[in-house]
C-alpha cells in the first residue's frame, strides 16, 4: 500500500472515530435528557383533591358506625317527673352510660304500653306520648315484608320489629315526613292518619289504655300535636337511634347490656364511643 493510501486510510480511521464518538455523546445526552424529563417535566402536579357530592338521598337504612371521635355531650339520664316503666328506664340507662346513641337524640318505643319517648342526646327526656303500633304482636318483621303491597300483606304480618335501629328523616310514598326506623321492612315513624274512620285510630290514640292501640301496617303513628312539637324537631332533623322494645321475647334477648346485673357491674363508667 502506497503511504499515501495509508494517510488517506488513516485519516478515514479518525474521522468515523469523531463520528461514532459523537454518536455515543448523542446517545448519553439523549439519555440524560429523558432522565431529566422524567423526574422534571413529568412530575406531578398538585391539585386539589376532588370533591365527592353528597348523594341527593340519604340510603335508605344506614348501618351503625363507630367513630374515633369521644363524644361531648353531657350524659346524664333525666326522666323529669316522669315514671317510665322499668324496662324504658333499663335501656335509657344503658343508651346514656354507653353513649350508644353517640351524640344524637334518641327514642324508645314500649310496645307493651304503646308509648315512645323521646331523649334529647345527652339523655333529659323531651317527651312521651301514646303511639298506635302493628296489628300483630310480634318482634320480627315478615321475609320481604317491605316489597308486598298493602293488601297482600296478612293480618299475622303486621308486626312493629324490635330492636335498635338508626333512624333516618324522610317521606313516604304519599310525600308525608315520616322517620324510617326500618326502611326495608318499611316501617315509620309518622303522623297519625284517620283516613278510614272504621279504624277509630283517634280514639284508640285518646284512650286510657294500651290494649287498642294496635291497629297500624306496621308503622308508629304518633299524634299529629307531638310529632310536630317533639318527634320531628329532633329526629327529624338527621340520624338518630330508635330502641324498639320487645314484647314477646325478653329484654335481653335485643338489648344484653340493658340487663339489670350487667348495668349494676358497669357502675359509674362513663363510655364515649358515638355510635350513631
Amino acid at each position: 500500500m502506497r503511504f499515501g493510501e495509508r494517510a488517506e486510510l488513516a485519516a478515514a480511521a479518525r474521522r468515523r472515530d469523531i463520528l461514532v464518538g459523537l454518536g455515543q455523546g448523542g446517545v448519553v445526552a439523549a439519555l440524560v435528557l429523558a432522565a431529566l424529563y422524567f423526574f422534571v417535566g413529568n412530575k406531578p402536579k398538585t391539585t386539589a383533591p376532588a370533591v365527592t357530592p353528597q348523594a341527593a338521598v340519604a340510603s335508605n337504612r344506614m348501618p351503625p358506625v363507630t367513630s374515633a371521635v369521644p363524644s361531648m355531650t353531657e350524659r346524664h339520664l333525666d326522666l323529669g317527673e316522669v315514671r317510665a316503666p322499668r324496662d324504658v328506664t333499663h335501656v335509657a340507662a344503658w343508651a346514656v352510660r354507653a353513649a350508644d346513641n353517640g351524640d344524637r337524640p334518641f327514642a324508645i318505643v314500649d310496645k307493651r304500653r304503646a308509648q315512645v319517648y323521646v331523649f334529647a342526646a345527652g339523655g333529659r327526656l323531651l317527651g312521651t306520648s301514646p303511639v298506635l303500633l302493628g296489628y300483630a304482636a310480634g318482634d320480627l318483621s315478615a321475609p320481604g315484608i317491605g316489597e308486598k303491597a298493602i293488601e297482600d300483606i296478612r293480618p299475622q304480618e303486621r308486626t312493629t320489629p324490635a330492636g335498635r335501629f338508626v333512624s333516618e328523616p324522610g317521606r313516604n310514598a304519599l310525600g308525608h315526613d315520616v322517620v324510617w326506623v326500618d326502611y326495608d321492612a318499611a316501617v315509620s315513624m309518622h303522623r297519625v292518619r284517620a283516613t278510614n274512620p272504621k279504624e277509630r285510630r283517634l280514639e284508640r290514640l285518646a284512650s286510657k289504655t294500651a290494649a287498642d292501640n294496635r291497629i297500624s301496617w306496621g308503622c308508629i303513628n304518633i299524634p299529629v300535636d307531638f310529632f310536630d312539637r317533639t318527634v320531628w324537631p329532633n329526629l327529624g332533623k338527621g340520624r338518630a337511634v330508635v330502641y324498639v322494645l320487645p314484647e314477646k321475647r325478653p329484654l335481653t334477648a335485643f338489648f344484653p347490656d340493658a340487663a339489670p346485673q350487667v348495668l349494676a357491674q358497669a357502675g359509674s363508667r362513663r363510655g364515649n364511643n358515638a355510635k350513631p
